[in-house]
This record gives C-alpha cells, sequence and structure tokens, in this order.
C-alpha cells in the first residue's frame, strides 16, 4: 500500500469492488456495524482468506449493502472510534499477530460516505486476532482451527510465496513507479545502460522481479522492488520500517543517544551511504605506510560492511514495527535485525547458507552489493583477524539477531569467555582453509611472542576444558598438537 490514496483513486476502488456479484471471501460489506471485536476478526479472516485466494489485499467495506451491493454510506468514523479509552486502530494492531498492515480511508461516493478498510494478505504464517485465527468461508466468518483442509492449504500457500513477490503498491501508472524506484541507480549497479523510454525500463524493471504489470492495469510494485530501490521506504507503509537506523551512543551504554537517524531509501541505495555514514563517526588512528602518515580505521570497512548486508538480507520481514539498526558505541557496533537466525550461531561459517529472503539475497549479490552465498562471515572473521580484533559476537535476543563487532583491546583485558571465542573462530578460519590450529596460529593471532609460547598453550587449552576445539589426534605429542572446531573432530583426521 502506498502512501498516498486519491479521491478518484478510492472512488475508483469502491465502484469496482461493489460490482462483484456477490461477497467474495477477500471482500466483506458491511452498513454501520463498527463493533471493535467484530473488526479485529474479520482483519484475521479476510488478511488469511486473501492468501488463499492468491490475493494481495482484503478489504471490508462500510457503507455498502450486504445483499445487492448499492452503496447505502455509513456514520462509522475509524478515526474516532475506540474500544474503551484506547483508540480503536491502536487496539486493533496491539492485538494482530503478527502485526500486518492496514489502513481505513473515507471517501464519499454518488453522495454517500463509504469507508474501506484495506487488508495486507497474510504472509508466512495465518494472521490471529486476540489469539485466534480466522479464515472466511463463503460468507461466513469461522474459527481456522475447524477447518484443517484450508488450513492446510494456507500453510501450502506460505510456503509457495516469499515476501518478495508480495505487492508493496499497486495499480500505478508508469510514471508513479518512476517517481517511487529510482530506476536509474538499479541499472547504474547493474552496470548496464538506463533503457530508452519509460516503456523500455519498466519492462527492464520487470524482467527483474522488481514491478510486474497489473491485471486491473498499470503495474505493481513489488516487495523486492520497493525494498531495494525506493526513494522513501515511507512510501510504502507495509515496508516503513524497514528503513536503516544508524545510532550512535556516547560511552558504552544506551544510557545517552548523541544522534540517531534513518537512511530512508531502499537498500540498494541505502547500504554504502550507511557504511559511509558509520565510519566517519568511528575511530582511527595514525599510521605510517611508507613515508605517509595515514589514518587507518579501528574497525575493518568491509567487516562493517558485510554485517550491514547480512542483517538487511537475513531479517524477517513480516515481524512489524522493528528494522534493522546500527549502534555505534564507545567500544562496539552492534547490528540489530528482526528475526532470529536459521542456523545456530556458532555454526555460521561452516553451515550450507540459509536465508529466508532468497530473491533479495541474489538481487543484491548481483548488484555487488555483498559477498558471494555464504562468504561473509569468512570476510568478517578474515578482516576481523587481520585487524587484531576480538572475535565477534553473535547473539539472539528474542526474536532478533545480532552481530557485535569489538573494537580494539589489548589480550590482558580480554575475558576467558572471549578468549575461547577468538580461539574457536580462530579454529573455524583455519578449517575453512585446510589448516588446524596450532599454537604457533594462536601466538600469531593473539600478536604472543615465540619465547611466551605457554601463553598461547594455556589459551588453547581454555578452549578444550570449554570444548568449543579439539585435539585432531589426541595421540599426537606435545610439540605436534593440532586443533580443529568441536564440530568438525570426526572428519578432520
Amino acid at each position: 500500500m502506498t502512501a498516498d490514496r486519491s479521491t478518484a483513486y478510492l472512488q475508483g476502488l469502491v465502484r469496482e469492488l461493489c460490482k462483484l456479484p456477490r461477497e467474495t471471501e477477500w471482500v466483506e460489506f458491511k452498513a454501520n456495524n463498527d463493533h471493535p471485536q467484530e473488526i479485529g476478526e474479520y482483519l484475521s479472516a479476510l488478511a488469511n482468506a486473501a492468501a488463499l485466494a492468491g490475493k494481495t489485499r482484503a478489504w471490508l467495506l462500510w457503507g455498502v449493502r450486504d445483499d445487492d451491493h448499492a452503496l447505502s454510506g455509513t456514520t462509522f468514523d475509524p478515526s474516532t472510534a475506540k474500544k474503551g479509552n484506547e483508540e480503536l486502530e491502536s487496539w486493533l494492531l496491539r492485538l494482530l499477530e503478527p502485526r500486518i498492515d492496514f489502513r481505513f480511508d473515507a471517501v464519499e461516493v454518488e453522495g454517500q460516505r463509504v469507508v474501506l478498510l484495506e487488508i495486507a494478505a497474510a504472509q508466512r504464517h495465518p494472521v490471529r486476532f486476540s489469539g485466534v485465527e480466522y479464515i472466511r468461508v463463503g460468507t461466513y466468518k469461522k474459527p481456522l482451527k475447524d477447518y484443517p483442509e484450508k488450513e492446510r492449504a494456507l500453510w501450502r500457500v506460505f510456503d509457495r510465496v516469499p515476501f518478495e513477490a508480495g505487492i508493496a503498491a499497486q495499480h500505478l501508472s508508469s510514471s508513479d513507479v518512476l517517481r517511487l524506484l529510482d530506476a536509474p541507480a538499479f541499472f547504474d549497479l547493474l552496470r548496464q545502460p538506463l533503457p530508452d523510454g519509460h516503456q523500455h525500463i519498466l519492462e527492464g524493471l520487470a524482467d527483474n522481479a522488481l514491478v510486474r504489470p497489473c491485471p486491473a492495469g498499470g503495474w505493481d510494485i513489488t516487495n523486492l522492488g520497493a525494498v531495494l530501490l525506493a526513494h522513501r521506504l515511507a512510501d510504502f507503509p507495509g515496508l516503513a520500517r524497514k528503513a536503516v537506523r544508524p545510532i550512535f551512543y556516547r560511552g558504552r551504554t544506551r544510557a545517552e543517544t548523541e544522534r540517531e537517524l534513518e537512511e530512508p531509501r531502499g537498500y540498494a541505495l541505502a547500504l554504502d551511504a550507511t557504511v559511509r555514514m558509520v565510519m566517519a563517526r568511528l575511530p582511527a588512528r595514525e599510521v605510517l605506510e611508507g613515508a605517509f602518515q595515514r589514518a587507518r580505521p579501528d574497525y575493518p570497512e568491509p567487516a562493517v560492511r558485510e554485517l550491514l548486508a547480512n542483517a538487511l538480507i537475513h531479517q524477517d520481514f513480516t515481524v512489524t514495527g522493528a528494522g534493522p539498526m546500527v549502534e555505534v558505541f564507545e567500544d562496539r557496533v552492534e547490528f540489530t535485525n528482526p528475526g532470529e537466525p536459521l542456523v545456530p550461531t556458532d555454526r555460521f561459517l561452516d553451515s550450507p547458507p540459509r536465508t529466508r529472503n532468497d530473491a533479495l539475497a541474489s538481487t543484491m549479490r548481483r548488484l555487488d552489493l555483498c559477498e558471494e552465498r555464504g562468504s561473509g562471515i569468512d570476510k568478517v572473521l578474515l578482516h576481523v583477524e587481520a585487524a587484531g580484533l576480538p572475535a565477534p559476537a553473535f547473539q539472539v535476543p528474542p526474536g532478533f539477531t545480532r552481530a557485535v563487532l569489538f573494537g580494539p583491546r589489548p589480550l590482558t583485558t580480554l575475558g576467558r569467555q572471549e578468549r575461547v571465542q577468538i580461539c574457536y573462530w580462530h579454529a573455524c578460519l583455519r578449517f575453512q582453509q585446510h589448516e588446524p590450529l596450532t599454537n604457533a596460529s594462536v601466538r600469531e593471532r593473539f600478536g604472543i611472542s615465540f619465547t611466551n609460547r605457554a601463553a598461547a598453550s594455556r589459551l588453547i587449552r581454555d578452549a578444550v576444558e570449554a570444548g568449543v576445539i579439539l585435539p585432531r589426534d589426541p595421540d599426537a605429542g606435545p610439540g605436534q598438537m593440532q586443533y580443529v572446531p568441536w564440530w568438525a573432530a570426526g572428519s578432520a583426521r
């Protein structure tokens, strides 16, 4: 749904819906029934029914007669309606799970006031209201659990239709599409000349699944097109909260925010801009390179870029009200995205790559905005090791994924668990390169001298005791001991 709804558009929509020969499972007509519980149940039922019918939207209309679809007008006003002391829209949103996109509009058609409730179709799992999932059966609203065949069919739909294929805005003119999306930037990133004329530009976007012809005429913008190329994600209410938010704090806590920004554009446009914004605020040291003094950032830019790209690509777009964040503290940078990871965090390096958003990941790789499939965390860890930084931390707060990139710290200030994690990820990297972890490699990783190799042995012992690395050959002599990650022990001999 786009933010703008002209009167002419709304009037045309009402007339088209009234032409339907009967109530469908994704459209409901009412007169003045404004009972909040009933509205909430219809939100669930219509969202689920629209998904089952292959529609991107469902509608509930007030001011249209149920039997013959004649305009009758309504006194229902959603802007003033309340449930108790809470505004109706806020109350509905609070009881919906997930919090799908919906909007109320009022318009006068042929002298009659009509209110439309436009509802986004369910995605990924059924929508429930107040803990109950509903579905439309004919023209009736029923609990979904009472119709297991429809529930099974609905889950098959969710398995077939990825987020990127959904519609972010529909029934647009070619000029509206090119106003909302930055098409020149897309072809520039592809290193292709901009096609000549609106029609050829739109055909090029359609070839890349960013737009598609609308059955009612004009064009639809897909979620993939909007999330990548929007001039302003706020123009697409279902994606408005998915804009990247860089937040800068004073000190090491969130107690004092220095500055909070938002990169309003789609990710193909926002990624590099956000990385530049973050890198400009991170500390750097003067180093001598040849005859010149140069500023070297404390944090490697490729690692910052890759962790941000991961946060964008792997987020769960069905989690509403939350989007990707980059938080910069005095001693670390945190990258957070909605959605828990699909693989355990300690297997990020070796597990086959999995993502909720294959089309988004594939397109961003084609645009050279992220690494090849499965190589991103390798790159992060390699740059972290080269910079001598502590190992990144991968955390899973409920419903979210967070990657933490730490600033430079001396070995003596690191806690035991931090040293163990450095050894673990070092062993993972070495195994990926067909090399074991050794005393020598640990000394190099921690910057320990040969004369202090006993310190490296203590670090290895701590990691073995923690169970994150294991001897490659337990019978090897003390000077020949080699180690691999715990998950590789059986295949490393």
